[in-house]
């Protein structure tokens, strides 16, 4: 599930974003993908239906983006993609994730919270017009509460 070789195109991942993503947040661009595929502590998975981007730095992860296509979703992908994400944070030493999701965003929020993602705060109207990111954490490491 690790992308490689033509599964890496930022322009690909770029067009299947923007399937996914057509109010807030904003899609990626091809050059935002291809700044978080080339910086330190990458995470790249997933296929042709979907993809996480992700990172390590200084023992934190954090999930960047999710992207599974309108026709693909409700089969599992996504989850299998944040369980991925989640072990290869552990293997890359993070104790624990963040990311952020959109509020208003029920199937993303049901999707980590089945994951044992839990709500760590909120950034207000990060998203523009009033819409609220909520940023939710995920406890990798021995000994880690998940609260």
């Amino acid at each position: 599930m690790v992308l490689t070789g033509d599964d890496l195109d930022p322009q690909q991942l770029a067009l299947l974003h923007a399937r996914c993503f057509t109010g807030a947040p904003a899609p990626w661009s091809a050059a935002s993908i291809a700044s978080a595929l080339a910086g330190p502590g990458a995470i790249a998975l997933g296929g042709s239906d979907g993809f996480l981007l992700g990172r390590v730095i200084a023992g934190e992860a954090e999930l960047l983006t999710l992207a599974v296509a309108p026709g693909a979703r409700r089969n599992g992908l996504g989850a299998r993609l944040v369980r991925g994400f989640a072990d290869a944070a552990k293997g890359q030493g993070a104790l624990s994730a963040f990311l952020e999701v959109a509020e208003d965003n029920a199937a993303a929020r049901a999707l980590y919270a089945a994951a044992g993602w839990t709500q760590a705060g909120r950034r207000p109207g990060y998203y523009g017009k009033g819409l609220d990111a909520l940023i939710l954490r995920l406890a990798l490491g021995a000994g880690q509460d998940s609260d």
